[in-house]
């Protein structure tokens, strides 16, 4: 249902067609020369930049950590009481609407963009960092005790449950409603017409779009450089292939070529084939965990891992008089900041493949059954991960190491680890895969003005661009030039976070204009 005859915004609008490319201005072009004056300072500079970029993020997690924790509770309970208000009846795209996609098909792909590649490296890492006092304890907790094992598996979950996935189901929602029932394009600034007006026409717009590309094209890039070096650690620690730059270098030309061919196919021929892989791939190693463990400490554990949890998150989420300052800020603020700054790809991504679903259904897949997956996963994965730590069994019994080796770690202490442990690197590439390429195709519709069919070379040029970012910073800079941009891409986080509290607003607005447009067309 669209409510104006005349849309303030409308795909494709202000765009440009050059060199076969479709681009809307100034995003695309400001974008790109953004992201060019940012790669050559942290080539030139990688010191500097890393030191500017890092004193930025600190400043952002240590003087605004209240803002970051106020706001992701705004963002579960208003997500909560959207599934169980009338408002989430309304249908996105109309009440004749009906989804794209298969049930199984959606959930992959949302899940898979929205954070499959951490679970791989955290879901046993994180646990056993916090129980054996890697970095601060949440809570205080004591470390390498009951208590401190409750402490860690409850936090685990904290960071991985409801409150990042309402962060990308609050953006995921606001861009999908004003896209499919208001006719406005798929860019960020759409959310913003219920308050800013005509104003989302002009460089107000163009920042909030600019921003979001940035902060996407940032967070890819960092990602895909820094699981390059962990995938080659992996390697090295399984096969002996040498962990040097070549190899680095040559997963990223792997992970980016596959990519390129995923943009190409689109949504249904590559990022929907590749999700659907890596959910099989996962499922079956998540079942070969839980039955050649301890089966029963699988089962207990879902219970223990549900009760921390929910005994947990309150305090988690209190930000007044914390007494586990370095964790806190070392930890959650920064999850918080890094989540808020992915929430424009993911929020966009999962927004383009809901369309058809109801408000309820859509948080429900987004907000409810990732946090249960996520609960099954951190019990058979992190419950291994604790008990071999507490029963000083294998390297982790001696805590954490490198945060890249702890899957392969864990699974060294049950049978067929080659065959496992190979898996999981296939897991992990193919979720820097999806993530790619879901990326791409966010930012090439955001800089061609929130048109979904951009010329195929569009894609192609932003995947490429991802795949050339992480490959000369990390040949030219190493790990200075990608923490600076990692560094970067947090701090965005900050200005982000304004902008998602305004986007509630506006949310709430239009939803309850549509709830009562609808209920004076119904029938009496």
């Amino acid at each position: 249902m669209t409510h104006d005859d005349d849309p303030i915004l409308t795909p494709g609008q202000d765009n440009k067609q050059i060199l076969g490319l479709d681009f809307h201005n100034p995003v695309f072009p400001v974008s790109a020369l953004a992201i060019l004056a940012f790669i050559l300072y942290a080539l030139i500079y990688p010191d500097q930049s890393n030191s500017q970029m890092t004193a930025a993020r600190g400043f952002a997690i240590e003087h605004f950590d209240w803002l970051f924790m106020i706001a992701g509770n705004v963002f579960v309970i208003l997500c909560l009481a959207l599934i169980v208000l009338p408002l989430g009846r309304i249908r996105l795209g109309g009440p004749s609407a009906r989804p794209e996609h298969s049930t199984i098909s959606w959930f992959s792909m949302l899940f898979a963009a929205g954070m499959g590649i951490g679970l791989m490296f955290w879901s046993v890492a994180e646990p056993v960092a916090y129980y054996t006092d890697w970095y601060g304890t949440p809570l205080n907790a004591a470390p390498g005790t009951p208590e401190g094992a409750s402490a860690a598996m409850g936090a685990t979950m904290f960071h991985w449950g409801l409150h990042p996935w309402a962060i990308y189901a609050v953006v995921g929602l606001s861009l999908a409603f004003f896209a499919y029932n208001r006719g406005l394009p798929l860019t960020l600034r759409s959310a913003f017409t219920p308050l800013l007006g005509q104003h989302v026409r002009g460089w107000v717009g163009h920042v909030i779009d600019i921003v979001a590309v940035l902060s996407t094209i940032f967070g890819l890039a960092t990602s895909l450089g820094f699981g390059a070096t962990q995938a080659a650690g992996g390697l090295n620690y399984l096969f002996d292939i040498p962990n040097t730059l070549g190899t680095q270098l040559a997963i990223i030309v792997g992970v980016t070529a596959v990519a390129l061919y995923s943009v190409w196919r689109g949504i249904d021929g590559g990022v929907k084939l590749f999700s659907n892989i890596n959910m099989v791939i996962a499922l079956v190693l998540l079942l070969f965990v839980i039955f050649t463990g301890s089966t029963l400490l699988f089962v207990n554990g879902l219970w223990d891992t549900s009760v921390a949890y929910l005994t947990h998150i309150l305090p988690l989420s209190n930000w007044v008089g914390r007494d586990d300052q370095t964790w806190y800020h070392g930890w959650t603020v920064f999850y918080w900041a890094w989540w808020i700054s992915w929430s424009p790809f993911v929020g966009m991504f999962i927004a383009r493949v809901s369309r058809g679903r109801t408000v309820r259904e859509f948080l429900m897949a987004v907000l409810l059954v990732p946090t249960l997956v996520t609960v099954v996963w951190m019990t058979a994965f992190g419950g291994n991960a604790l008990a071999q730590s507490a029963d000083g069994v294998g390297a982790l019994a001696n805590g954490i190491g490198e945060v890249s080796l702890a899957m392969f770690q864990m699974l060294e202490q049950l049978p067929l680890t080659t065959l496992t442990s190979t898996m999981a690197i296939i897991l992990v590439l193919v979720f820097f895969i999806t993530s790619s390429d879901s990326g791409s195709l966010v930012i090439d519709s955001i800089t061609a003005g929130g048109k979904i069919d951009a010329p195929r070379s569009q894609r192609v040029f932003w995947a490429t661009l991802e795949g050339v970012i992480a490959g000369i910073l990390l040949y030219g800079g190493g790990d200075k030039a990608l923490g600076a941009l990692q560094a970067g891409a947090v701090t965005t986080g900050l200005p982000f976070t304004f902008i998602l509290l305004v986007m509630c607003v506006g949310l709430v607005k239009s939803l309850r204009e549509e709830h009562r447009s609808l209920s004076r067309l119904a029938p009496a």
